[in-house]
């Protein structure tokens, strides 16, 4: 692999990998904005067509589009896959234009530098540059860039429903120079409690949803927090839980009638969909036992996800995507790369769920800037990843060899 580090920066320019990151950053896609990802969807796929790729645009829903590009290998060798989202979180307050894409210092800067537009910059970049550097692989490598993956993940569910095939995938959401083998589940669950309202001078009259919520949740800490503490993994840490929203009564002086409270749950193997809900659902069911005017019912969030459990990605140390990764980051960074185990959940759980594709996760950039008012990525950090990206390609895939 050593012999192969530097060779594909001979085939492409800096200034049109900086000038594709920062024209993605310029197209918003996020929920709030018409058409959501269609745009920034259709300006891809006529830049990778425009260039030589095999694309795909395929309409999803509501004219919302994902762009699959391929490049052919020779044959008899394994498949790869290149995930990355086109979505963003909405812009909310920044410290900059979000949509201006300006070079600062040697950062772009702008809504989806770091997620994830930048890296889906470095992912197709490495494909066109591959194309031109007149090296040909064994293996194919395919590119999907998907819709929805900061809500239901609609692009990645379609791709895996339609039975996309890949022997490994790498999902590039920015990885501070780790990698992520594993990542917990995820639920999002909301616990509707009804109380009875009341006119607050004379409260002995209602049932007060808030104070109902407090005892929940008081009995989640004390007899389902050591549970959770107790849960663990090796490639994605511990079981964790969070209470993110709250939301009950209408005014001071009415008796609350109703509270809802929304919280994250991260499971790791070993629990399941049905079993974290189980959980909620004992103490609730206790509750009304020991109190008969409490009262409620807990249901999944619908926009946590579209049809597929948003299940744990635990893809073995040993399998050969993780192998030429892991090979390929050690060899650009000149040491063997960190295993993050504080990995939020990714597509990457889908591919490998339910796509049955083993699916790393690796792209550049400083996670820590994702979602924030400053978010942006390093230029030295894209073209560390075009070189991963290519590494791996090559390791993974078998390159064919010339005469």
């Amino acid at each position: 692999m050593k012999s192969l580090k530097g060779l594909i920066e001979n085939h492409y320019r800096e200034e049109d990998l900086i000038e594709l990151t920062r024209e993605l950053i310029r197209i918003p896609s996020h929920v709030n904005h018409p058409g959501r990802e269609r745009e920034v969807g259709l300006f891809l796929g006529t830049y990778l067509k425009e260039r030589g790729l095999e694309v795909k645009i395929d309409e999803v829903m509501e004219g919302r589009v994902n762009v699959i590009a391929s490049l052919k290998g020779s044959g008899g060798g394994k498949n790869l896959m290149l995930n990355g989202h086109l979505d963003t979180v909405p812009p909310g307050e920044m410290d900059f234009d979000p949509y201006g894409g300006h070079l600062v210092e040697g950062m772009i800067q702008g809504r989806g530098a770091v997620d994830m537009k930048g890296p889906i910059a470095s992912m197709v970049t490495m494909m066109l540059a591959l194309k031109n550097s007149g090296i040909k692989l064994k293996g194919d490598v395919i590119f999907t860039g998907v819709i929805g993956e900061e809500e239901k993940s609609e692009g990645t569910e379609k791709i895996v429903k339609d039975g996309i095939q890949a022997d490994g995938a790498i999902v590039g959401e920015p990885s501070s120079y780790q990698y992520s083998a594993g990542h917990r589940g995820l639920e999002w669950l909301e616990i509707e409690i009804e109380g009875k309202a009341a006119h607050g001078g004379m409260p002995h009259l209602g049932v007060n949803a808030i104070e109902k919520a407090a005892v929940f949740i008081e009995r989640v800490k004390r007899d389902l927090y050591p549970k959770i503490k107790e849960r663990s993994h090796p490639l994605m840490g511990n079981s964790v839980m969070n209470f993110g929203h709250i939301n009950g009564g209408i005014q001071p002086s009415t008796v609350a009638g109703k509270c809802i409270i929304q919280l994250d749950r991260r499971y790791v193997p070993g629990e399941t969909p049905a079993s974290v809900i189980k959980e909620y659902q004992d103490i609730i069911d206790q509750l009304k036992e020991e109190d008969e005017t409490f009262n409620a019912r807990i249901k999944r969030m619908e926009n946590n996800m579209l049809t597929l459990d948003h299940l744990p990605l635990a893809t073995p140390l040993e399998d050969p995507i993780t192998k030429s990764l892991t090979k390929a980051l050690g060899t650009v960074l000149e040491k063997a790369p960190a295993l993050s185990t504080k990995r939020g959940w990714t597509d990457a759980s889908l591919l490998f769920n339910f796509g049955k594709i083993p699916t790393i996760v690796y792209g550049p950039g400083n996670i820590s800037y994702s979602h924030t008012r400053n978010e942006q990525v390093a230029v030295q950090e894209l073209k560390e990843a075009v070189e991963v990206y290519f590494l791996t390609a090559a390791d993974f895939c078998g390159v064919e060899k010339k005469g």
